[in-house]
């Protein structure tokens, strides 16, 4: 069964409408924005989703990426302040914030952002010395971010960050930096041995200067302590005998023989530790020592007196006792002589 002129006619209107309907509507995607031209002049700018167009009177212009994109940057050679040859590289971000701007101020967008922070690249890098080119890349970033995101200002784009990826100095400077970097080490490790080797001779030197001054004070408060031993002795010694003296002027026979007494003993007591041969003559009873200190003591009274008038004779006993006479011993101590041996 053929097709009548009608028919024909249906096809075609519907043909035409599906045409017409695909000129009319555009659909935008996210991340994009297209340009509108009217008989090739722009009017505006379509935003992602659902869209307009006049059929046959407006077109779209420019399909513009509006989402942050990477822009590598190749490797170029730098020659920097002190005349060193660097090859260096790096990658820039950038977004376009006015797709009219981005489409009609400037042709081919990435090779003009390209060109345009290498030439900076080079301007930076190239006014640095290479000691500072190599420890500071984050100040070659920052001066690289702010030029380049000034020159693209026009195009509506936005530079959002530019990071130089590799420094590669030749391999000879390279070797070089490596024997700087070995000496500098080795001279700190000098310098820090040799403050080291200072500091323990300081401390040496301060723990006996303490040790000598704690020794010194040690020394004088046992000289102190001493002295103050003696110092006690000597007034001891100066109040018995003022006891003494005290109790001879006062007429008291006892206190006489006693003194004698301890002086007769400690002087016994001497002799007796000497190391060389003696002869002692001592009493055989106590009581005859005491008696011949009475004889002492007596004839100091008869002596000094009482200073009221003649001294008084000591009073006899009730029931005295016949005296008897004292024999002595005489003791012969010869030195020690060590045994000679028969061989």
């Amino acid at each position: 069964m053929g097709l009548g002129g009608f028919d024909i006619f249906v096809i075609v209107v519907v043909i035409l409408a599906i045409l017409l309907l695909f000129a009319l509507v555009k659909t935008v995607p996210q991340g994009y924005a297209y340009t509108v031209e009217r008989f090739g002049r722009y009017t505006r700018t379509l935003q992602p989703g659902l869209n307009i167009l006049t059929p046959f009177i407006e077109r779209i212009g420019a399909r513009m990426n509006v989402m942050e994109q990477v822009l590598d940057i190749p490797t170029q050679e730098v020659i920097t302040k002190d005349n060193a040859s660097v090859a260096a590289d790096a990658v820039a971000f950038y977004q376009v914030l006015n797709p009219a701007q981005a489409a009609y101020q400037i042709a081919n967008l990435e090779n003009a952002i390209q060109n345009l922070t290498m030439t900076n690249i080079r301007s930076v890098m190239g006014s640095m010395d290479l000691d500072e080119l190599l420890s500071n890349r984050d100040v070659i970033n920052e001066r690289l971010l702010r030029v380049v995101d000034e020159a693209v200002h026009p195009w509506g784009i936005k530079v959002t960050r530019i990071e130089i990826k590799d420094i590669q100095p030749p391999k000879d400077l390279v070797e070089s930096m490596a024997r700087q970097m070995k000496a500098e080490r080795e001279k700190r490790a000098l310098v820090l041995e040799a403050e080291g080797a200072r500091n323990a001779q300081i401390l040496r030197a301060e723990g006996a200067k303490q040790a000598a001054v704690l020794q010194a004070e040690g020394e004088r408060e046992a000289a102190f302590r001493e002295a103050e031993a003696r110092e006690r002795l000597a007034e001891a010694e100066a109040r018995a005998t003022q006891f003494v003296s005290e109790a001879i002027a006062a007429g008291d026979v006892q206190a006489i023989n006693y003194f004698v007494a301890q002086k007769y003993t400690e002087a016994l007591v001497e002799i007796g530790k000497a190391n060389n041969s003696k002869i002692v003559l001592m009493p055989l009873e106590a009581s005859s020592l005491i008696g011949s200190l009475g004889g002492i003591g007596a004839i100091a009274k008869e002596v000094f007196g009482d200073g009221n008038g003649p001294a008084p004779t000591a009073p006899r006993p009730q029931n005295p006792r016949p005296a008897r006479s004292t024999p002595t011993v005489t003791a012969v101590v010869p030195p020690f002589t060590p045994p000679t041996s028969d061989r």
